[in-house]
């Protein structure tokens, strides 16, 4: 079942920019793809046009298989929305702001508060559900912007920058409970800046620049595409006269060595030279994000 069909989607401002250039993608039931793109990109511009807060110039959107244009409130029902910038009163309850977003969609109260006790707690804020939303925490606020999301139980999920501003922790916490909500079969779309965020979480990526779609791929497919990774390898000591010919590295410390692995050769290759010169590894990492090179690298072409 498409969850998102988008055909030759254009949007163009007043000003004449041109957001959307002749966009096209789809989503399926229980899809969780990435959105990457720069600043400017298009991607906001794209997610506004779903939800209806920015009018399209051209084109067509179809939310499970209803076209904005014709029905647009009944494909908004079937939507959650997390966006950027916080848009609660702060000065609310918290259960309050939860319950009465249930209520724009029709919910009765004694469901909405049923289903806003189970998502307080599923995110760690029943213990706050009635203190202003402004005695809340950078992060415990956008735990709330999820729950107030959910709170009238969408099919699609659509997230922008969910994870801006929280902690490592916090982050990983929100990662494990959005894998288990797609598991649990919402279908979810995600932009993020933390690229990291799309490789640990999305099955599918779609990058945007300049308003038109330069990739449409799984991830799994887009990392094999990378040519070269840079690896960091801990040793126990580096012994410095080991040779490892076809292979570009360095030496940074007694400890710790850098590879540069291509296409044409594996890291399992360099790590069976570093055994047969007696180098005990103890970790291996990327120097850097695969997806995050990619990126720089289209935007860069």
């Amino acid at each position: 079942m498409q969850v998102i069909s988008v055909k030759s989607l254009e949007k163009i401002y007043a000003n004449g920019v041109r957001a959307l250039d002749c966009v096209d993608f789809e989503m399926k039931k229980g899809d969780f793809l990435g959105l990457l793109g720069a600043n400017g990109a298009g991607k906001t511009t794209m997610i506004s046009i779903f939800t209806g807060t920015v009018n399209k110039t051209a084109g067509s959107v179809n939310i499970f298989g209803i076209d904005i244009d014709k029905d647009h409130n009944s494909a908004k029902k079937k939507i959650g929305v997390v966006p950027q910038e916080f848009n609660f009163n702060i000065f609310e309850k918290v259960i309050d702001i939860v319950v009465q977003q249930a209520g724009y969609f029709g919910i009765p109260r004694k469901k909405a508060l049923k289903n806003a006790e189970k998502l307080l707690k599923d995110l760690g804020l029943w213990s706050k559900r009635n203190n202003p939303a402004k005695e809340l925490s950078g992060g415990m606020k956008r735990r709330l912007m999820i729950v107030r999301a959910l709170v009238h139980d969408p099919k699609l999920l659509i997230l922008d920058e969910p994870t801006a501003g929280v902690d490592v922790e916090l982050r990983h916490s929100m990662w494990e409970y959005l894998k288990k909500l797609n598991e649990s079969g919402v279908t979810i779309l995600l932009t993020s800046h933390y690229l990291e965020e799309i490789e640990e979480l999305c099955n599918d990526v779609v990058m945007i620049k300049k308003g038109k779609i330069v990739i449409k791929d799984t991830v799994s497919h887009v990392l094999k595409s990378i040519d070269e990774v840079t690896y960091v390898i801990d040793v126990d000591k580096v012994k410095k006269t080991f040779v490892a010919h076809n292979f570009v590295y360095k030496i940074i410390d007694e400890n710790t060595l850098e590879v540069r692995i291509t296409q044409k050769h594996t890291l399992n290759e360099f790590l069976r030279i570093l055994d047969r010169n007696g180098m005990m590894i103890s970790n291996l990492r990327p120097k850097s994000n695969r997806l995050e090179q990619l990126f720089l690298n289209i935007l860069n072409a």
